[in-house]
């Protein structure tokens, strides 16, 4: 059982992201043929079959915009996968999304202004949840620390979200 909850791309987000993402670009809608993308939007891996599209996303100017906080250039974005048409969002889940034992994440720290306040190499272990439960405990024992991007090593990619609980 998760002792953090993984946020994933809100719906009102989506929603733009869907039509223009956040770097100005159209959205453009494919069929996943292999499956096995990411999906921000539902934390879940595509099938064969479903509708997606890779947009640009910044995820700390959605949380400086509610907070107030000012990152400057740590308000980067990047690639990530989403449904092309709404789905609904993340189901219940037992464990953390994309996790699989062996898999390298990194976990980057942010302190109340945006800015970076360290971060962490992750091997996932046997047991992911473990795995990111003892990082995740470890990050937000530091007071300064208001939130976590987790991310892939691979292609630097964001995954998800955790905030302070």
């Amino acid at each position: 059982m998760n002792t953090y909850t993984a946020r994933a791309v809100p719906p009102a987000v989506l929603a733009r992201l869907r039509s223009v993402d956040d770097a100005g670009r159209p959205c453009v809608p494919r069929t996943a043929d292999e499956g096995g993308d990411p999906l921000r939007c539902c934390l879940r891996l595509s099938v064969p079959g479903e509708r997606i599209a890779l947009v640009s996303y910044a995820p700390l100017r959605r949380w400086a915009a509610e907070t107030g906080a000012a990152p400057g250039a740590y308000d980067e974005q990047g690639p990530v996968f989403v449904h092309a048409e709404e789905c609904g969002g993340p189901a219940p889940s037992e464990g953390y999304p994309f996790a699989r034992p062996g898999a390298l994440r990194v976990l980057r720290r942010y302190d109340a202004e945006g800015r970076i306040a360290g971060g962490r190499l992750l091997e996932l272990p046997d047991d992911p949840a473990e795995g990111f439960d003892r990082a995740l405990t470890e990050a937000f024992a530091d007071p300064a620390v208001a939130l976590v991007h987790v991310r892939a090593v691979e292609y630097g990619c964001f995954h998800f979200e955790v905030r302070r609980p």
